[in-house]
């Protein structure tokens, strides 16, 4: 049976690791943006004004999924 520490050491890590993703995909999209856009439009076909508004909801989407699934739970875990 998983204790609390460990479980608190599983969100932390996977807090961790969400949040290098989140980074590294945001920095990739501001350093090689032209490029990005121009590669995904190509490859699903979605106009290029439209994709910056995509971007932005994938961005928001995936920070609020973070601090709810991640931050949230391990804050919680380490309170206890």
């Amino acid at each position: 049976m998983i204790n609390i520490l460990d479980l608190t050491n599983f969100f932390g890590w996977c807090l961790v690791i969400n949040t290098i993703i989140l980074l590294v995909s945001g920095g990739l999209l501001l350093l090689f943006r032209d490029w990005v856009i121009s590669m995904h439009s190509k490859m699903i076909g979605v106009p290029v004004n439209t994709l910056p508004i995509l971007y932005f909801q994938y961005f928001g989407n995936y920070k609020i999924g973070v601090l709810l699934l991640n931050l949230t739970p391990y804050i919680a875990l380490k309170l206890m």
